[in-house]
């Protein structure tokens, strides 16, 4: 669905199908919500039946709301899941101002389709550096293949941290209003996305109609295009194993 490649699951993706929604309720944690859906063998040409679940808890205590996919599959398959959701601290308007920081040494470079070479490039001396919290505009016109191939930031950082440990994944800090969202995760990479597509297609909250770079999403995941890279993590799925993917969105506010 994307030339020859297969992206956000193919074309019918998990985000264009209705869930069954298993359970609706508050405990002791919070409100939760969890939702499962049935993809059958051959789905997006995918073999097995992946049987999938999603479940949202709203962590008042902590400011936060967690998301867990858990799935299982009675064939071996593939599966690298993750939350396309878009954020602007701000409200509405350009994310450029805002500070990103990605505890990340290196990144995966990608080839003119926008697939990863299967290299891991150090993120050291150039605009993919966000070890330190850095604007998001700071870099992002400079001269550089990357940026020019993804129109911006459209890539997957390698996290720095133990593989399967649940850790940070990159903080955004919005200067305006001192909101600040920090992302969790136990996947091994975060895809930073700038909104680079955005078109004035989208229509939000309150009516507002998002254009370029007017949103930002960090998304938890394995590395893409893993199956083809033996040196990336596993996104091998075989029966009798359950794949596991927290992610956890913590939300305060920090003054300058």
């Amino acid at each position: 669905n994307d030339g020859p490649n297969s992206l956000h699951g193919g074309t019918n993706g998990f985000d264009k199908v209705v869930w069954t929604v298993e359970k609706a309720e508050v405990t002791r944690r919070g409100p939760e919500l969890k939702l499962s859906y049935l993809s059958p063998n051959g789905d997006n040409g995918y073999p097995g039946d992946l049987h999938v679940t999603a479940t949202y808890t709203l962590l008042a205590r902590k400011n936060a709301l967690r998301l867990v996919f858990r799935a299982t599959t009675d064939q071996d398959t593939v599966i690298n899941l993750t939350a396309h959701s878009y954020f602007n601290l701000t409200g509405h308007g350009t994310i450029l101002h805002d500070l990103v920081m990605i505890p990340a040494d290196k990144f995966t470079p990608v080839d003119s389709t926008l697939i990863p070479t299967g290299e891991l490039e150090p993120v050291a001396g150039t605009p993919f550096d966000f070890r330190k919290p850095t604007p998001v505009g700071a870099r992002i016109t400079e001269d550089n293949q990357q940026l020019k191939y993804c129109g911006g930031y459209d890539l997957n950082w390698v996290i720095d941290k133990p593989p399967g440990k649940l850790g940070l994944a990159g903080r955004v800090y919005d200067p305006i209003t001192g909101r600040v969202l920090s992302v969790y995760s136990n996947q091994p990479g975060v895809q930073f996305y700038t909104g680079n597509f955005l078109n004035g297609t989208m229509t939000g909250k309150g009516g507002w109609v998002y254009q370029f770079r007017d949103a930002l999403t960090l998304e938890p995941q394995h590395f893409p295009d893993s199956p083809n890279h033996p040196g990336f993590p596993s996104t091998e799925l075989k029966p009798g194993q359950t794949y596991t993917n927290v992610i956890l969105y913590k939300f305060s506010v920090e003054k300058e």
